[in-house]
Protein backbone atom coordinates (compact mmCIF):
# COMPACT_ATOMS: atom_id res chain seq x y z
CA UNK A 1 0.00 0.00 0.00
CA UNK A 2 1.49 3.34 -0.93
CA UNK A 3 0.97 6.13 1.98
CA UNK A 4 2.06 8.82 -0.31
CA UNK A 5 2.71 10.15 -3.91
CA UNK A 6 3.41 12.11 -6.42
CA UNK A 7 0.48 13.05 -8.17
CA UNK A 8 -0.12 13.32 -11.97
CA UNK A 9 -2.01 16.53 -13.57
CA UNK A 10 -5.62 15.57 -15.04
CA UNK A 11 -4.66 17.54 -17.92
CA UNK A 12 -1.69 18.31 -19.66
CA UNK A 13 -3.45 21.51 -21.69
CA UNK A 14 -5.17 24.90 -20.31
CA UNK A 15 -6.78 26.66 -22.67
CA UNK A 16 -6.86 30.36 -22.46
CA UNK A 17 -10.03 31.04 -24.02
CA UNK A 18 -9.04 29.37 -27.71
CA UNK A 19 -5.57 29.21 -27.30
CA UNK A 20 -4.39 26.35 -25.37
CA UNK A 21 -1.47 26.54 -23.24
CA UNK A 22 0.33 22.99 -23.52
CA UNK A 23 2.39 22.16 -20.24
CA UNK A 24 5.40 20.36 -22.17
CA UNK A 25 5.88 23.23 -24.45
CA UNK A 26 5.95 25.76 -21.38
CA UNK A 27 8.10 23.72 -19.50
CA UNK A 28 10.54 23.43 -22.49
CA UNK A 29 10.31 27.87 -23.36
CA UNK A 30 11.15 28.43 -19.79
CA UNK A 31 14.54 26.16 -20.18
CA UNK A 32 15.31 28.10 -23.59
CA UNK A 33 15.29 31.20 -21.26
CA UNK A 34 16.77 30.17 -18.30
CA UNK A 35 19.50 28.68 -20.59
CA UNK A 36 19.84 31.56 -22.22
CA UNK A 37 19.91 34.11 -19.28
CA UNK A 38 22.54 31.91 -17.87
CA UNK A 39 24.62 31.74 -20.94
CA UNK A 40 25.06 35.34 -21.36
CA UNK A 41 26.02 36.00 -17.84
CA UNK A 42 28.76 33.33 -17.90
CA UNK A 43 29.54 34.77 -21.82
CA UNK A 44 29.95 38.34 -20.27
CA UNK A 45 32.36 36.72 -17.35
CA UNK A 46 34.53 35.32 -19.63
CA UNK A 47 35.15 38.91 -22.06
CA UNK A 48 32.13 38.52 -24.24
CA UNK A 49 29.41 40.95 -25.53
CA UNK A 50 26.24 40.76 -23.64
CA UNK A 51 23.57 39.99 -25.86
CA UNK A 52 25.96 37.23 -27.97
CA UNK A 53 24.54 34.43 -26.61
CA UNK A 54 20.76 35.22 -27.25
CA UNK A 55 21.71 36.44 -31.04
CA UNK A 56 23.18 32.68 -31.86
CA UNK A 57 20.65 30.98 -29.83
CA UNK A 58 18.06 32.16 -32.57
CA UNK A 59 20.20 29.49 -34.88
CA UNK A 60 20.89 26.46 -32.40
CA UNK A 61 17.68 26.02 -30.85
CA UNK A 62 15.10 25.92 -34.15
CA UNK A 63 17.93 23.56 -34.94
CA UNK A 64 17.81 21.86 -31.70
CA UNK A 65 13.98 21.45 -31.85
CA UNK A 66 14.22 19.58 -35.24
CA UNK A 67 17.30 17.21 -34.24
CA UNK A 68 15.81 16.17 -31.02
CA UNK A 69 12.34 15.33 -32.85
CA UNK A 70 13.89 13.80 -35.53
CA UNK A 71 15.78 11.66 -33.24
CA UNK A 72 12.73 10.53 -31.67
CA UNK A 73 10.63 9.88 -34.65
CA UNK A 74 13.50 7.89 -36.33
CA UNK A 75 14.21 5.57 -33.39
CA UNK A 76 10.45 5.26 -32.27
CA UNK A 77 9.03 5.04 -36.17
CA UNK A 78 6.49 2.38 -35.19
CA UNK A 79 4.41 4.90 -32.79
CA UNK A 80 4.00 7.25 -36.22
CA UNK A 81 4.57 4.97 -39.29
CA UNK A 82 2.99 1.94 -38.48
CA UNK A 83 -0.65 -0.04 -38.61
CA UNK A 84 -2.80 2.38 -37.90
CA UNK A 85 -0.60 5.15 -36.83
CA UNK A 86 -1.05 8.75 -38.47
CA UNK A 87 2.09 9.89 -39.95
CA UNK A 88 1.20 13.55 -39.15
CA UNK A 89 1.40 13.22 -35.80
CA UNK A 90 5.01 13.41 -36.32
CA UNK A 91 4.66 16.79 -36.73
CA UNK A 92 3.06 17.37 -33.40
CA UNK A 93 5.86 18.35 -31.55
CA UNK A 94 3.71 19.71 -28.27
CA UNK A 95 2.59 16.21 -27.80
CA UNK A 96 5.79 15.31 -26.34
CA UNK A 97 9.10 13.33 -28.15
CA UNK A 98 12.53 14.99 -28.00
CA UNK A 99 15.54 12.72 -27.83
CA UNK A 100 17.99 15.35 -26.18
CA UNK A 101 21.11 13.35 -28.48
CA UNK A 102 19.60 14.88 -31.44
CA UNK A 103 18.64 18.29 -30.21
CA UNK A 104 22.60 18.38 -28.96
CA UNK A 105 23.78 17.24 -32.03
CA UNK A 106 21.94 19.36 -34.26
CA UNK A 107 21.25 22.53 -32.42
CA UNK A 108 25.21 22.66 -31.89
CA UNK A 109 25.39 22.53 -36.04
CA UNK A 110 23.45 25.88 -35.54
CA UNK A 111 25.39 27.24 -33.03
CA UNK A 112 28.22 26.58 -35.35
CA UNK A 113 26.61 28.55 -38.14
CA UNK A 114 25.83 31.52 -35.28
CA UNK A 115 29.29 31.63 -34.25
CA UNK A 116 30.88 31.37 -37.77
CA UNK A 117 28.54 34.61 -38.35
CA UNK A 118 30.01 36.35 -35.98
CA UNK A 119 33.69 34.97 -35.81
CA UNK A 120 33.62 33.20 -32.06
CA UNK A 121 35.11 30.04 -31.46
CA UNK A 122 32.09 27.19 -31.40
CA UNK A 123 33.94 25.57 -28.41
CA UNK A 124 34.03 28.66 -26.29
CA UNK A 125 30.43 29.64 -26.87
CA UNK A 126 29.81 25.84 -25.57
CA UNK A 127 31.49 26.20 -22.10
CA UNK A 128 29.54 29.12 -21.41
CA UNK A 129 26.18 27.63 -21.93
CA UNK A 130 26.98 24.00 -20.96
CA UNK A 131 25.60 24.63 -17.66
CA UNK A 132 22.43 26.47 -19.21
CA UNK A 133 21.46 23.81 -20.87
CA UNK A 134 21.90 21.24 -17.93
CA UNK A 135 19.34 23.86 -16.39
CA UNK A 136 17.24 23.81 -19.41
CA UNK A 137 16.82 19.72 -19.56
CA UNK A 138 15.91 19.43 -15.93
CA UNK A 139 13.28 22.09 -16.33
CA UNK A 140 11.80 20.25 -19.64
CA UNK A 141 11.78 17.31 -17.86
CA UNK A 142 8.24 18.71 -16.13
CA UNK A 143 6.93 18.29 -19.36
CA UNK A 144 6.93 14.43 -19.23
CA UNK A 145 5.28 15.06 -15.93
CA UNK A 146 2.56 17.23 -17.62
CA UNK A 147 1.95 13.86 -20.49
CA UNK A 148 2.06 10.98 -17.82
CA UNK A 149 5.24 9.47 -19.89
CA UNK A 150 8.08 8.66 -19.43
CA UNK A 151 8.16 6.80 -15.93
CA UNK A 152 10.07 4.13 -14.18
CA UNK A 153 9.52 0.39 -13.18
CA UNK A 154 6.42 0.14 -10.44
CA UNK A 155 7.53 1.46 -6.99
CA UNK A 156 5.26 1.96 -3.33
CA UNK A 157 8.14 4.28 -2.28
CA UNK A 158 6.75 8.00 -0.74
CA UNK A 159 7.84 9.94 -3.33
CA UNK A 160 6.44 7.23 -6.30
CA UNK A 161 4.06 9.11 -9.45
CA UNK A 162 0.63 8.27 -9.58
CA UNK A 163 -0.63 7.12 -13.35
CA UNK A 164 -3.78 7.71 -13.56
CA UNK A 165 -4.16 7.92 -17.66
CA UNK A 166 -4.54 4.48 -19.72
CA UNK A 167 -4.39 5.88 -22.91
CA UNK A 168 -1.38 4.19 -25.81
CA UNK A 169 -1.36 1.25 -23.64
CA UNK A 170 -0.56 3.14 -20.28
CA UNK A 171 -1.94 0.78 -16.96
CA UNK A 172 -2.66 3.12 -13.97
CA UNK A 173 -1.02 2.69 -10.94
CA UNK A 174 2.50 4.53 -9.08
CA UNK A 175 5.90 4.42 -10.65
CA UNK A 176 9.64 5.43 -9.97
CA UNK A 177 9.20 9.58 -10.81
CA UNK A 178 12.44 8.62 -13.76
CA UNK A 179 11.72 12.92 -14.61
CA UNK A 180 12.31 13.85 -11.71
CA UNK A 181 15.32 11.83 -11.32
CA UNK A 182 16.99 13.15 -14.27
CA UNK A 183 15.58 16.86 -13.35
CA UNK A 184 17.88 16.51 -10.34
CA UNK A 185 20.30 14.96 -12.18
CA UNK A 186 21.21 17.60 -14.49
CA UNK A 187 20.66 20.42 -11.60
CA UNK A 188 23.52 18.26 -10.69
CA UNK A 189 25.34 17.94 -13.44
CA UNK A 190 24.87 22.07 -13.74
CA UNK A 191 26.48 22.67 -10.64
CA UNK A 192 29.59 20.95 -11.04
CA UNK A 193 30.30 21.89 -14.44
CA UNK A 194 30.04 25.45 -12.69
CA UNK A 195 32.56 24.09 -9.93
CA UNK A 196 34.88 22.56 -12.26
CA UNK A 197 34.75 25.26 -14.53
CA UNK A 198 36.35 27.87 -12.08
CA UNK A 199 38.39 25.61 -10.13
CA UNK A 200 40.18 24.05 -13.00
CA UNK A 201 39.60 27.16 -15.30
CA UNK A 202 38.25 24.76 -18.32
CA UNK A 203 38.35 26.41 -21.92
CA UNK A 204 38.30 24.87 -25.64
CA UNK A 205 35.17 23.12 -24.99
CA UNK A 206 36.04 20.78 -21.87
CA UNK A 207 33.57 22.20 -19.61
CA UNK A 208 30.68 21.10 -22.15
CA UNK A 209 32.16 17.78 -22.59
CA UNK A 210 32.28 17.21 -18.96
CA UNK A 211 28.44 18.40 -18.80
CA UNK A 212 28.01 15.70 -21.78
CA UNK A 213 29.87 12.72 -19.79
CA UNK A 214 28.44 13.64 -16.21
CA UNK A 215 24.60 13.56 -17.93
CA UNK A 216 25.34 10.30 -20.14
CA UNK A 217 25.94 8.65 -16.23
CA UNK A 218 22.99 9.25 -15.28
CA UNK A 219 21.20 8.97 -18.40
CA UNK A 220 22.56 5.56 -18.23
CA UNK A 221 21.05 4.27 -14.88
CA UNK A 222 17.90 6.24 -15.32
CA UNK A 223 17.03 4.92 -18.62
CA UNK A 224 17.90 1.25 -17.36
CA UNK A 225 14.99 1.99 -14.83
CA UNK A 226 11.84 3.36 -17.61
CA UNK A 227 9.63 0.61 -18.61
CA UNK A 228 8.01 2.43 -21.97
CA UNK A 229 8.58 0.84 -25.43
CA UNK A 230 12.03 0.87 -26.67
CA UNK A 231 14.53 -0.82 -28.80
CA UNK A 232 17.04 -3.50 -27.34
CA UNK A 233 20.12 -4.25 -28.16
CA UNK A 234 22.16 -7.10 -26.56
CA UNK A 235 19.51 -6.98 -23.29
CA UNK A 236 20.30 -3.16 -23.24
CA UNK A 237 17.85 -0.23 -24.20
CA UNK A 238 19.38 1.55 -27.37
CA UNK A 239 19.58 5.37 -25.41
CA UNK A 240 21.64 2.95 -23.02
CA UNK A 241 24.04 2.40 -25.82
CA UNK A 242 24.18 5.72 -26.82
CA UNK A 243 24.89 7.00 -23.32
CA UNK A 244 27.89 4.52 -23.44
CA UNK A 245 29.20 5.45 -26.59
CA UNK A 246 28.83 9.40 -25.94
CA UNK A 247 30.18 9.45 -22.61
CA UNK A 248 33.49 7.73 -23.91
CA UNK A 249 34.07 10.27 -26.57
CA UNK A 250 33.43 13.04 -24.50
CA UNK A 251 35.86 11.72 -22.10
CA UNK A 252 38.47 11.20 -25.06
CA UNK A 253 37.98 14.91 -25.91
CA UNK A 254 38.94 16.01 -22.77
CA UNK A 255 41.95 14.25 -22.27
CA UNK A 256 43.27 15.02 -25.97
CA UNK A 257 42.07 18.42 -25.54
CA UNK A 258 44.31 19.25 -22.59
CA UNK A 259 47.14 17.74 -24.23
CA UNK A 260 46.86 20.10 -27.28
CA UNK A 261 45.31 23.17 -25.84
CA UNK A 262 45.89 23.66 -22.08
CA UNK A 263 44.33 26.53 -20.32
CA UNK A 264 41.49 28.96 -21.44
CA UNK A 265 40.79 31.13 -24.43
CA UNK A 266 42.36 34.21 -23.88
CA UNK A 267 39.79 36.47 -26.40
CA UNK A 268 36.51 34.79 -26.73
CA UNK A 269 35.04 37.12 -29.21
CA UNK A 270 36.79 39.99 -30.72
CA UNK A 271 36.52 43.44 -30.49
CA UNK A 272 34.52 42.68 -27.35
CA UNK A 273 37.60 44.48 -25.33
CA UNK A 274 37.61 47.84 -27.58
CA UNK A 275 34.16 48.26 -26.28
CA UNK A 276 35.28 47.97 -22.59
CA UNK A 277 38.28 50.80 -22.99
CA UNK A 278 35.35 52.87 -24.62
CA UNK A 279 33.16 52.84 -22.14
CA UNK A 280 36.30 53.22 -19.45
CA UNK A 281 36.81 56.13 -21.05
CA UNK A 282 33.15 57.64 -20.92
CA UNK A 283 31.09 57.82 -17.64
CA UNK A 284 32.80 54.69 -16.11
CA UNK A 285 36.08 56.15 -16.19
CA UNK A 286 38.42 55.56 -13.35
CA UNK A 287 37.37 58.28 -10.44
CA UNK A 288 40.80 59.17 -9.91
CA UNK A 289 41.37 60.21 -13.40
CA UNK A 290 38.21 62.69 -13.06
CA UNK A 291 39.28 64.15 -9.87
CA UNK A 292 42.48 64.68 -11.40
CA UNK A 293 41.05 66.56 -14.14
CA UNK A 294 39.06 68.61 -11.62
CA UNK A 295 41.84 69.87 -9.68
CA UNK A 296 43.95 70.91 -13.26
CA UNK A 297 40.59 72.70 -13.97
CA UNK A 298 41.06 74.99 -10.19
CA UNK A 299 44.96 75.13 -10.68
CA UNK A 300 44.64 76.88 -14.25
CA UNK A 301 41.75 79.23 -13.22
CA UNK A 302 43.95 80.14 -10.16
CA UNK A 303 46.91 80.69 -12.39
CA UNK A 304 44.55 82.79 -14.96
CA UNK A 305 43.28 84.86 -11.82
CA UNK A 306 46.98 85.48 -10.69
CA UNK A 307 48.51 86.76 -14.31
CA UNK A 308 45.19 88.68 -14.81
CA UNK A 309 45.67 90.51 -11.24
CA UNK A 310 49.46 91.05 -11.81
CA UNK A 311 48.76 92.81 -15.46
CA UNK A 312 46.49 95.38 -13.71
CA UNK A 313 48.67 96.42 -10.87
CA UNK A 314 51.27 97.36 -13.80
CA UNK A 315 49.28 99.98 -15.40
CA UNK A 316 49.60 102.58 -13.37
CA UNK A 317 53.01 102.84 -13.24
CA UNK A 318 53.78 102.41 -16.67
CA UNK A 319 53.84 105.94 -17.62
CA UNK A 320 56.02 106.71 -14.80
CA UNK A 321 58.25 103.96 -16.27
CA UNK A 322 58.66 105.61 -19.18
CA UNK A 323 59.10 109.05 -18.30
CA UNK A 324 62.29 108.35 -15.44
CA UNK A 325 63.79 105.93 -18.90
CA UNK A 326 63.60 109.18 -21.00
CA UNK A 327 65.61 111.13 -18.18
CA UNK A 328 68.03 108.48 -17.61
CA UNK A 329 68.46 108.76 -21.22
CA UNK A 330 69.36 112.19 -21.49
CA UNK A 331 71.86 111.80 -18.49
CA UNK A 332 73.38 109.11 -20.72
CA UNK A 333 71.90 106.01 -18.23
CA UNK A 334 70.36 103.37 -19.68
CA UNK A 335 66.45 103.25 -19.03
CA UNK A 336 65.25 101.47 -16.25
CA UNK A 337 62.84 98.50 -16.80
CA UNK A 338 59.20 98.95 -17.00
CA UNK A 339 57.21 98.16 -14.15
CA UNK A 340 56.52 94.48 -14.43
CA UNK A 341 59.18 93.27 -16.35
CA UNK A 342 62.63 91.14 -14.89
CA UNK A 343 65.86 92.37 -15.69
CA UNK A 344 69.98 92.49 -14.54
CA UNK A 345 71.00 95.05 -12.04
CA UNK A 346 71.46 98.09 -13.92
CA UNK A 347 75.28 99.17 -14.85
CA UNK A 348 76.43 102.13 -16.10
CA UNK A 349 78.44 101.66 -19.61
CA UNK A 350 81.52 102.56 -20.24
CA UNK A 351 83.73 102.70 -23.39
CA UNK A 352 86.84 99.88 -23.19
CA UNK A 353 89.31 101.18 -21.31
CA UNK A 354 88.38 103.72 -19.79
CA UNK A 355 89.31 104.38 -16.17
Amino acid sequence: MTLAFIPSPAHGVVYLGPIPLRGYAFCIIIGVFVAVWLGNKRWIARGGRSGTVADIAVWAVPFGLVGGRLYHVITDYELYFSEGRDWVDAFKIWEGGLGIWGAIALGAVGAWIGCRRRGIPLPAYADAIAPGIAIAQAIGRWGNWFNQELYGKPTDLPWALKITSSADGRVPGTYHPTFLYESLWCIGVALLVIWADRRFKLGHGRAFALYVAAYCVGRFWIEYMRVDDAHHILGLRLNDWTAMGVFLLAVIYIVISAKIRPGREAIVEPGAGDDDTAEAKGDDADPRDKAEAEDNAEVEAEVKAEDKAAGDDAEPTEAAGDEAADKDEANGEAGAPRAGTRSLPHTPLRWRGAP
